[in-house]
């Protein structure tokens, strides 16, 4: 294999590894809540750390790997996240699986990004773009592979086995990247803001918990109530904080630019509704239809084709119609994509309930490749990496709170009828989530006619695909 290639492929190893294991896992919840004592809707938890745990350590990714080499951080990262997945394996009660969940996330953490830096600083420019092309490729492959597989593990073997495999397969990484890849000289990063990063960290994770926490039935509603104003204080102290700071975590001045703002605050709601999809639609097939894992993951890998087949016609849909026309149109159509979710029942024929998974992810991917593009049409390239950063933590924090919003339906509606889940607890809850997907809408009709002209005119020099918009849509 040509040189230009290996690096790319032995990166992606690790990005296959992380890809797969967090969407076989949405198909393995019924039968790990059962074996360890808890309900499926309780172990939302255990989605939302990981999804936070990304949000908390992603931001400092970039300094760790120039004050301690992005190889030995890579390496690390893969590590870690084989110990979270062996503490996962492990795990006998849902609080041991939620740190197990924030141990794998911490390292899955820095994968992605210190990949694409190790990438970005080994490739020649000339060659840069097929080897994002072939690290982007796990990124796709995971999520179609990870439900069939998943579903094949926990409905002959056990849910462990899919946690099992990452050790393999990361010893693998570790000893390729070892050696064949060339050590990078540890670089002069920018002052580290210790501050405003433990701000963010209990900001994010007191919030979303929080909301988390709230809606569960073995713990006090009080917690959950304290543990969100913890999260709300702690994010008006890092507003604070920033404004001080000449080097801030997070630079919250980037809501200055327009095209920027728009794509964080209407995709931000866009990935609510469509982050609970995940969690819902394995739950509603397996608990409410009484499908085996195996037959839900085998009904739920097509969303991720869907995603894969929008790609072939993404870039002449935008030059053709525009960034607002087609943004506003395909997030309003995926959302409604997701709403229809709520009108199955036991006995719609399954190539229905796929053909709509096949074509909600045909519109969800072709509006998070206008919003990721969109996300960068108007910041400066000295504020590109920050944009980065903000959009990467957006994405995970939406997630998250899509899971723990989705979860709280559930607990709620089922309530209602003595706390066990019926197919209509589901309905409820596609019902809510797509009406917040479809407040995306609202967001992107209000942008300029001409919003993004210049992404669909010349080549996109300040940003590159990169595996994060793979990953986002997805997860």
């Amino acid at each position: 294999m040509p040189v230009p290639r290996l690096t790319p492929m032995i990166l992606a190893v690790a990005l296959f590894m992380e890809q797969m294991d967090s969407t076989v896992i949405a198909t393995s919840l019924p039968a790990i809540a059962a074996d360890i004592g808890t309900s499926p809707i309780a172990l939302k938890l255990a989605v939302t750390s990981y999804l936070v745990a990304l949000a908390i350590f992603i931001p400092i990714s970039g300094w760790m790997s120039d004050r301690f080499g992005a190889r030995n951080i890579f390496r690390l990262a893969i590590f870690v996240f084989m110990i979270g997945s062996v503490a996962c394996a492990f795990s006998n009660s849902i609080a041991a699986f939620v740190v197990s969940r924030l141990i794998q996330g911490a390292g899955g953490s820095m994968m992605t990004p210190v990949s694409r830096l190790l990438l970005v600083r080994g490739t020649p420019r000339h060659e840069l773009v097929d080897a994002m092309a072939w690290l982007t490729i796990p990124a796709l492959i995971g999520p179609i592979m990870g439900p069939p597989i998943g579903g094949f593990l926990t409905t002959y073997l056990s849910w462990h086995w899919i946690f099992w495999i990452n050790v393999p397969i990361g010893v693998l990484g570790i000893f390729l990247v070892t050696r064949f890849l060339p050590a990078v000289e540890p670089r002069s990063p920018r002052p580290m803001d210790f501050p405003g990063f433990f701000l963010c960290g209990i900001g994010f994770s007191g919030f979303v918990f929080g909301l988390s926490v709230i809606s569960l039935p073995a713990v006090p509603v009080i917690y959950g109530y304290v543990t969100v104003a913890v999260g709300i204080l702690a994010g008006l102290l890092y507003l604070l904080h920033a404004r001080r700071t000449p080097y801030p975590l997070l630079d919250p001045k980037m809501f200055r630019y327009p095209m920027f703002r728009a794509a964080i605050l209407g995709a931000s709601n866009f990935r609510m509704g469509l982050g609970a999809l995940p969690f819902l639609m394995p739950l509603m097939l397996q608990l409410g239809f009484g499908l085996t894992p195996l037959q839900s993951g085998s009904v739920t890998f097509v969303s991720a084709l869907g995603s894969m087949g929008s790609k072939f016609a993404a870039s002449r849909t935008f030059n053709a119609f525009g960034f607002r026309t087609v943004i506003s149109i395909t997030t309003l159509l995926a959302a409604i994509c997701l709403g229809i979710n709520g009108f199955f029942t036991a006995e719609t024929p399954l190539p229905l309930i796929m053909a709509c998974l096949l074509i909600g992810g045909l519109f969800r991917s072709m509006a998070f490749s206008g919003v990721n593009a969109m996300a960068f049409g108007d910041v400066d390239d000295a504020d590109s990496s920050q944009a980065t950063a903000i959009n990467a933590v957006a994405q995970r924090i939406s997630m998250a709170m899509g899971v723990a919003i989705a979860g709280g339906i559930l607990e709620i509606s089922s309530s209602f009828h003595g706390g066990r889940l019926l197919v209509s607890d589901f309905h409820t809850a596609f019902f809510s989530v797509s009406a917040i997907s479809a407040l995306a809408c609202i967001t992107f009709l209000r942008l300029p006619r001409d919003a993004g002209a210049e992404l669909t005119t010349r080549r996109r020099k300040r940003h590159q695909p990169e595996p994060e918009e793979a990953i986002a849509e997805n997860s």
